[in-house]
């Protein structure tokens, strides 16, 4: 049975990942530190022999046992709300963190595959982004401690693939969804459901003219499971080209949720905001032979149960929970 390695296990993608790993037979080892994963996202995997998960900060040492054979580095703060929450650690586990993973994958002769994002484009000044743009970054506004942890990654990366021959992977990954999202991560799609079954406004900034594109986490997944089995070391994007503007997504989503309070309400554009975000998959195509197969409306359709289910049971805690 083949091990992998998975940092960021209890997060929305790390523990995505640790179902597909698990039901295509390979012994899963789970890192987080909890800092904005939870627990909830993996407690079904618990009983399973296959999967073992430590509570741990791998900006710290890190020693697994035995033998890996792959590495799936994706732990770090996600959202604008987290990673201006803290600053430094995003920072840490974006240089520390990623120089430790690289180091164990170097030690165990295992193949890794690093989390990098869309964000490494910054505000593009070309559109939509191919791997070969090299980005329009803010270092010092308020985003570049994700922006740079990840180009610092990406960077850290290839130099253990050149300097040390460590089989690397690059994923960049455009704007997901889907189940297990925190209805409080602050990005653009859990804080408009949650809005809108709320029946509250949905905070469009600016005039909701700027694009962004979603990707359904099962295609997401997809992806990165084939980039990491695939013989390409260098950065691929990994998102759904589908481009739409932020004032018609959060109608789509206000028609989806029906609650007829929801409305749309407009505040001031954040700084360094992306006014456009679509990825050029060409890529992915021709070298993985992947492309999202899920539509927005099937994904939103499969997404919108789940925001519901959370949101009621956390109308029905007591207020002292």
């Amino acid at each position: 049975m083949k091990r992998v390695l998975i940092t960021g296990a209890a997060g929305f993608l790390g523990s995505h990942l640790c179902d597909r790993f698990i039901k295509e037979g390979y012994h899963v080892i789970g890192i987080d530190n909890l800092l904005t994963g939870s627990m909830s996202n993996i407690e079904h995997l618990f009983p399973l022999k296959q999967f073992e998960f430590y509570h741990h900060d791998i900006t710290k040492f890190v020693h697994v046992a035995g033998p890996l054979d792959y590495i799936m580095h994706f732990a770090s703060p996600a959202s604008p709300i987290d990673y201006l929450k803290m600053p430094i650690q995003t920072l840490k586990v974006g240089a520390l963190g990623t120089h430790n993973m690289l180091g164990v994958a170097k030690a165990k002769g295992a193949r890794i595959l690093v989390a990098s994002t869309s964000e490494v484009y910054g505000d593009p000044l070309e559109h939509p982004q191919s791997e070969e743009y090299w980005g329009n970054v803010n270092p010092v506004g308020p985003r570049g401690v994700y922006d740079e942890a990840k180009r610092f990654l990406e960077a850290i990366t290839m130099a253990y693939h050149n300097f040390h021959g460590v089989e690397t992977r690059i994923v960049r990954i455009f704007n997901t969804y889907g189940p297990r999202m925190r209805v409080d991560d602050g990005r653009v799609l859990p804080t408009f459901f949650s809005q809108a079954i709320r029946g509250e406004g949905l905070t469009v900034f600016g005039d909701g003219s700027q694009t962004r594109s979603f990707c359904y986490v099962d295609d997401l997944i997809e992806g990165i499971y084939r980039l990491l089995l695939s013989d390409y070391h260098l950065p691929v994007n990994i998102g759904n080209p589908e481009e739409i503007t932020i004032k018609a997504f959060g109608e789509e989503i206000i028609e989806l949720v029906g609650n007829p309070k929801a409305h749309l309400v407009y505040k001031p554009l954040p700084v360094d905001d992306p006014k456009i975000r679509q990825p050029d998959i060409s890529k992915a195509r021709s070298i993985l032979g992947w492309e999202p197969q899920v539509s927005r409306a099937e994904g939103l359709e499969r997404t919108v149960g789940y925001f519901q289910e959370v949101l009621r049971e956390e109308a029905s805690l007591p207020e002292s929970a």
